[in-house]
């Protein structure tokens, strides 16, 4: 490890300890949406209110709602019928985790474009994550979607530190590694700060240790086992694991040595659930 990753590791680690670490807030939207949820009363109407607000998110609920993946018989075009058709949980899950999106911006080119990989890759792990749960679990495909949404937020307040430090931008080894070794870390604080309910923080804390083995199968799980899937016909250091040693797989009751994409049902459902999320 370089001197300037370690560097940087330390002040970030320490930045951490002291809570002096600058955590990004969950946009406007999704503040209110969680506020909604938490409200047992809460009415379709009233969601709808708070969710007509943003256009962008709205037509992206209702582009969930007619996806393939969740079969209605006739197209659905208004957002009440949305969230009927949802239901109030999922709709607040699903609205929380895309309005995240709206935080994967910086102001330099090189950040920027390295957010949005970080979002690509996030909603390319959702849409899997949302499909293995599905098919393999009997958890809640929204709280998957969710879980993969927000899986790599640790790695947002590393990018704004690196655009304010011009020589870790310039070394992308460095920031690679410094992003790799304490997102888990930041994540686990940010949803924490967050009030995020415990099985999506352990996601982010945990989504990276292969070797981690729950009584039962749950979110990180799911996460794992998409990420790797995410990887595959590709270079990544992931590829290399012996998968087969991996307790996420036997968790979820499926053959690492079984390709997804080659099942075709679950290889259309995951690019429907690409594109719902897209």
């Amino acid at each position: 490890m370089s001197t300037l990753a370690e560097k940087v590791q330390r002040e970030l680690t320490l930045a951490i300890e002291n809570d002096e670490l600058i955590l990004p807030t969950l946009p406007e939207v999704a503040l209110r949406v969680r506020e909604a949820a938490e409200d047992p009363d809460i009415s379709i109407q009233a969601l709808s209110k708070v969710l007509g607000n943003d256009a962008a998110l709205t037509a992206r609920i209702i582009k969930v709602v007619n996806s393939p993946l969740l079969r209605t018989n006739r197209e659905i075009t208004d957002l009440q019928m949305a969230i009927s058709r949802l239901g109030i949980n999922y709709t607040c899950n699903l609205a929380t985790g895309l309005a995240m999106e709206q935080m994967f911006q910086a102001t330099t080119d090189v950040v920027d474009r390295k957010m949005r990989e970080v979002w690509t890759k996030s909603t390319e792990v959702a849409a899997i994550s949302h499909v293995l749960c599905r098919h393999y679990t009997r958890l809640m495909p929204d709280q998957a979607t969710l879980a993969g949404l927000v899986h790599q937020i640790g790695i947002l307040p590393i990018l704004t530190y690196a655009e304010e430090h011009g020589e870790l931008m310039a070394d992308s080894i460095s920031l690679n590694h410094v992003i790799d070794k304490i997102h888990p870390l930041i994540g686990e604080k940010i949803l924490r700060t967050w009030d995020f309910r415990d099985p999506i923080v352990a996601v982010a804390a945990h989504y990276t240790d292969f070797t981690r083995n729950s009584p039962a199968v749950d979110y990180v799980d799911i996460v794992q086992v998409a990420t790797l899937q995410s990887h595959l016909g590709t270079n990544h250091p992931y590829t290399q694991l012996d998968w087969s040693q991996i307790p996420a797989f036997a968790k979820l009751g499926l053959d690492p040595s079984t390709l997804l994409h080659e099942d075709e049902d679950l290889s259309a459902a995951m690019d429907a659930a690409m594109t719902m999320l897209q």
